[in-house]
């Protein structure tokens, strides 16, 4: 228990520091979500829906661009996506490490 609260006070200030990163990540994928689902013909909402589920490269299938430019956004989308969630995985371990080591000093 003492390990998962150390882990999650490391990992919400390692977040924290990095906000304006994950802003503009998250505005970038909004932004080529909605240029993708206006291509498609999409409502706002189920174009950010989309963008969301292609960013975290979750990919249920229910909506897909047909259009040689939407197609082009999902591939950026998944991209982002991808570094986005390896940022994530990387602050995760980092407050790991820290947490065990202040554990274990």
């Amino acid at each position: 228990m003492v390990f998962t609260l150390e882990f999650v006070v490391n990992f919400a200030g390692l977040v924290w520091s990095g906000g304006p990163l994950f802003l503009g990540l998250g505005l970038v994928i909004a932004a080529l979500a909605i240029a993708a689902g206006r291509r498609e013909g999409w409502s706002t909402r189920d174009s950010l829906y989309y963008g969301f589920i292609t960013a975290t490269t979750v990919g249920y299938g229910d909506m897909t661009p047909n259009t040689g430019r939407g197609k082009f956004y999902a591939i950026v989308l998944a991209i982002i996506g991808l570094i986005f969630t390896g940022i994530m995985v990387a602050l995760a371990v980092e407050a790991s490490v820290t947490a065990f080591d202040k554990l274990h000093a």
